[in-house]
């Protein structure tokens, strides 16, 4: 009878321990509305892939039971499953441990904060506070406590389509071109000698003026006459010979051409003369390639004293070098140069486009690259480029521009395999990194992307977009901001937006001449955070009806959440 009655008293002992022990926890549940949350932002926001929280937390005076542990969990609920942020462990006073210790007699407040990786579906969610009190043996769940509703998503709506860079052709339409001819003059004279006449330049100034006249893509622009006197002896006679030379060597040429049946080529406004009567310029140019002893000393005094007379005595004085001078530089510069002007006119427009397209081989690079800037669809320029590839394998620009029509036809790998064989043409080139960063940010490597980026720093302002679009993936908004620049393209009013610059943000909207959808939606966000309703439904209106799948877009956009039960929203949205 004794046992039994002991072991009964300890049954008694135990049931009032659990008994009191599930009395303190469900006193805590009973009271849990008690404690009080502050969500900061209070709708949650999505930032760089991840959705951040950040909660302070009031927990009151006399609330937390001295041997218990709490253990609380933010989870976030969304149509078709959830996602919990890191749980948060307390502690009452009397608990053996390492977590955060509330004191039961002045409460705690308590700031904490985590995050998760962002889906769509969490835009309409909800936030709610899961937490598990436990004493010993025995545990409490309370009820979830909803604390936040939904996810603002706006910095997701950055568009991912970085822009690439064409390798540029040279293709000039016009060319110019000129041909050349010296006639030279013994000293002191100004006559036209009959060796001269048929020497090897003026015979070869003879053949192309009768090229030019027989091509029809030449255009002939004229002739210009410069006569000279060499440096050598006074000022005064040198100008009076070096005008009888050009008025010598200007009827020569005339004379000639009017033999050649091309008289008219020789009119006043085709037919230009300049007089030279000291050619110091020439002389230096002269001395300079040549092997005359004491050269750099002649090419001092000509640094040194500006005046001709000084100069020519100077030279004289320096005996033995004179002497050269006067046999291999001074009769070169006893002459009339004869320079004729052309334009070689190119291929028009619908040749170039008629041959890329049926005899490519006929057109040499630049021609092949511009044709190709000429052409209306993807297709045809793409195969304008290949021809390039293949004609010109060496060439980095057939494999960039390639690249750029793959990637814009969202042949992404393909694009790729061309950007990087450009790469090896041109290393460190900085429009082919551009454009590899184009590539691994839409293949989603934003890290690997800013570094080509950087490399391809000046290559024009598409690398700049393009670092936007980094910036506005790593929540980086300031400098998204700082890179669009003046730029009015729908992201650069986005970056905007988020740095709460409504006013420039609508302005570059404004501004857009594009028929993007995403113009008008973005107006209508502006519209929602300036509690503007007209500028949200004129301009959703718009977005949809350019994209209708911004329909649901806009449905579960908690931008517009204050007009979700609008009649005008809802008609818009259906």
């Amino acid at each position: 009878m004794k046992r039994s009655k002991l072991i009964s008293l300890a049954s008694l002992a135990l049931a009032g321990v659990v008994l009191t022990s599930c009395a303190g926890l469900n006193k805590m549940k009973k009271e849990a509305s008690n404690i009080k949350y502050q969500v900061t932002p209070e709708v949650l926001e999505a930032h760089a892939d991840m959705v951040d929280v950040k909660v302070t937390v009031n927990i009151p005076a006399k609330y937390f039971n001295k041997s218990a542990v709490v253990v609380a969990t933010p989870v976030l609920k969304y149509d078709g499953g959830e996602k919990a942020f890191a749980s948060k462990t307390l502690q009452g006073e009397k608990v053996q441990g390492n977590n955060t210790v509330v004191p039961f007699e002045i409460g705690k407040t308590i700031t904490y904060t985590g995050k998760i990786p962002y889906e769509n579906a969490m835009r309409i969610s909800d936030l709610e506070v899961r937490m598990t009190a436990s004493k010993g043996e025995k545990s409490v769940e309370f009820d979830p406590y909803k604390i936040a509703d939904g996810v603002i998503a706006t910095a997701t709506l950055v568009q991912n389509a970085p822009r690439n860079i064409i390798g540029k052709d040279a293709f000039q339409r016009i060319i110019p071109e000129s041909k050349e001819a010296d006639l030279h003059y013994l000293i002191n004279s100004s006559k036209v000698r009959w060796s001269e006449m048929k020497d090897e330049d003026i015979a070869s100034l003879k053949e192309y003026l009768n090229t030019v006249k027989a091509d029809e893509n030449k255009d002939y622009k004229g002739i210009e006459v410069d006569a000279y006197a060499s440096p050598d002896g006074k000022q005064d006679w040198n100008a009076k010979l070096a005008n009888n030379r050009e008025v010598s060597s200007s009827k020569y040429i005339k004379k000639a051409m009017k033999k050649a049946d091309m008289e008219a080529y020789s009119a006043e406004d085709l037919f230009k003369s300049k007089v030279t009567p000291e050619d110091w310029e020439g002389f230096q140019k002269l001395m300079k390639a040549s092997n005359i002893q004491d050269k750099e000393l002649i090419l001092r005094v000509l640094s040194m004293y500006s005046d001709p007379e000084v100069r020519e005595k100077e030279i004289r004085n320096i005996s033995a070098a004179f002497d050269e001078v006067k046999e291999q530089v001074l009769p070169k510069l006893r002459r009339a140069k004869f320079i004729v002007s052309v334009d070689l006119i190119g291929k028009t427009d619908e040749q170039l486009k008629s041959l890329v397209m049926s005899n490519p081989s006929e057109l040499n690079v630049e021609e092949l690259l511009f044709a190709a800037s000429l052409l209306n669809s993807a297709d045809e320029k793409l195969a304008a480029y290949e021809a390039a590839k293949k004609q010109f394998p060496k060439d980095w620009r057939g494999y960039n521009d390639a690249g750029m029509i793959l990637f814009g036809m969202n042949k992404v790998d393909e694009a790729k395999a061309n950007f990087e064989k450009a790469d090896q043409l041109s290393s460190n080139n900085p429009i082919v990194k551009n454009n590899m960063g184009a590539v691994e940010l839409v293949k989603g490597n934003i890290d690997d992307a800013e570094v080509l980026f950087g490399a391809a720093t000046g290559a024009g302002n598409e690398v700049n977009y393009n670092l936007g679009i980094v910036a506005v993936k790593k929540a980086q908004y300031d400098t998204a901001v700082k890179q669009f620049g003046e730029c009015t393209a729908a992201n650069a009013a986005l970056a905007n937006i988020l740095v709460g610059k409504y006013n420039v943000a609508l302005d570059k909207l404004n501004a857009n001449t594009s028929d993007d959808a995403m113009v008008y939606y973005l107006k209508a966000v502006v519209g929602a955070r300036t509690n503007n309703n007209n500028l949200v439904f004129t301009n959703l209106e718009t977005a949809v009806a350019k994209d209708a799948s911004l329909k649901a877009t806009a449905k579960t956009d908690m931008e517009f959440v204050k007009v979700f039960e609008d009649a005008k929203f809802k008609a818009i949205v259906e």
